[in-house]
């Protein structure tokens, strides 16, 4: 009973710090002629609502796909539906053809914010209380800590309540085989549909990368202009390259000793790598490597806690754009610190409860000496955050050479893509040494 008063105790702060962060500004809020993503939200419900499903993803006098057009899966097009039937029922102004662009009022805000709260309540706060109720070999107590900081991780909150972005919890949430196929089937219908709906969600014409995104083609483009020296086609096929070759030991691994340890793992390795290497790759990604760190959040403490942090900070430029400064800086702190008072992460840095016992000994089999790889992560880790605190404070209180405008958030990005590509590294090292894996854990059937 005890239990279940806490678990509701940590859900309703969840939710309470969800509804406060969303009484902020918003993606393009006053910021025409294109608004931002919020706009986007609110247009593709427009769109669904009042065009037939053949004219969702093709450029038309009523659907112009240079003013945000549907570059999602069909999935999102259809939430968007849903929830532009409840909109037609409030306020049809809202979602009324072409002239509702740009619509703004504080009741249109409230119901977009609703929409995400739902999704939260419906989907995914029961999805974490129940992953952290099925963990094994913990407490109680640590299985309501771990829900407690999942469900405060800035990163999430600060996008899909400040920035707005609902679209990520409903493809994260059903993104399954059946689903898909029931999604796909009314595009399937002709060949030029299947093919436009390709074309909106994979967007070769706007090139390696678009805006400053913390993966390896942002970073490396800042030494050599990767998008202007190389054609379009061998960007692809490197970054297609860079791609498979970083997931690959993964995969390997996880199909010839598989675990739900090793699973976990691996979604996070590959979600990595998706991240750094592939084509047209946006900031916001990161969450769909930051929801899968969560998971092994109770294995490893320490380490996920210091990747959630990098994950958030990683969006800064994003963040200060939405006028969000205070709540990412408010909701950082709040998620750090009960992850220092749940977990003592700052006593889970031996090489045993950062899973690094098996790599450190087959090293030391050459390397005698090789005894401080605990201490070189601890300090890794307060020169990571100290960087990150001085840039965040350069940002915001310093402007950027007049020659180099872009200075701050190519420095936000590069910091953070060195973060990610060590990270990278840790995640498959654990992963390749794991050798009780295979032997020990529960197989996944």
């Amino acid at each position: 009973m005890e239990k279940w008063y806490l678990m509701t105790v940590v859900v309703l702060i969840g939710l309470t710090v969800r509804w406060t962060v969303s009484l902020n500004s918003y993606s393009g809020a006053g910021k025409p002629p294109m608004f931002g993503d919020y706009e986007a939200q609110r247009h593709w419900q427009e769109i669904t609502f009042n065009l037939p499903v053949k004219q969702w993803y093709f450029n038309s006098s009523d659907n112009n796909l240079q003013y945000w057009g549907l570059d999602y899966p069909p999935l999102t097009a259809y939430h968007s539906l849903l929830c532009a039937y409840v909109a037609k029922f409030i306020n049809p102004d809202w979602i009324a053809l072409h002239t509702s662009r740009g619509y703004e009022s504080q009741a249109h805000k409230l119901f977009m914010r609703t929409t995400v709260l739902i999704a939260d309540v419906l989907i995914y706060i029961p999805a974490v209380v129940l992953y952290c109720c099925c963990l094994k070999e913990i407490s109680t107590k640590k299985k309501i800590a771990n829900a407690l900081c999942i469900l405060l991780y800035p990163g999430l909150i600060l996008i899909d309540y400040g920035h707005f972005q609902f679209v990520l919890l409903v493809k994260l949430a059903c993104i399954v085989v059946a689903s898909f196929a029931l999604c796909w089937l009314p595009f399937f219908t002709e060949r030029e549909q299947t093919l436009q709906v390709l074309r909106r969600l994979f967007p070769v014409d706007r090139g390696l990368f678009e805006d400053k995104v913390a993966n390896i083609w942002c970073s490396f483009n800042v030494f050599l202009k990767i998008k202007d020296i190389l054609p379009r086609h061998i960007q692809l096929i490197m970054s297609f390259c860079f791609t498979f070759l970083s997931l690959l030991p993964a995969c390997i691994k996880l199909i010839l000793q598989p675990s739900a340890k090793g699973f976990k793992f691996t979604l996070v390795s590959c979600a990595l790598s998706f991240f750094l290497f592939s084509f047209q790759v946006h900031e916001k990604s990161i969450l769909l490597v930051s929801l899968p760190v969560c998971l092994v959040l109770s294995e490893i403490p320490f380490m996920s806690t210091w990747f959630l942090l990098v994950s958030t900070f990683s969006m800064l430029p994003l963040l200060l754009k939405d006028e969000l400064l205070m709540p990412s800086v408010v909701t950082t702190m709040a998620f750090f610190i009960a992850c220092v008072t749940s977990f003592s992460i700052f006593e889970k840095t031996s090489e045993e409860e950062l899973q690094l016992k098996s790599f450190s000994i087959s090293v030391r089999k050459y390397l005698p000496c090789f005894t401080f790889l605990s201490r070189i992560i601890q300090y890794l880790f307060l020169i990571s955050v100290i960087t990150m605190v001085l840039l965040t404070l350069m940002t915001v209180t310093l402007d950027p050479p007049q020659k180099l405008p872009d200075l701050f958030s190519v420095l936000v990005c590069f910091v953070s893509c060195l973060n990610f590509l060590f990270f990278l590294v840790y995640f498959n090292i654990i992963i390749m040494w794991d050798s009780k894996s295979g032997r020990n854990q529960k197989k996944i059937s």
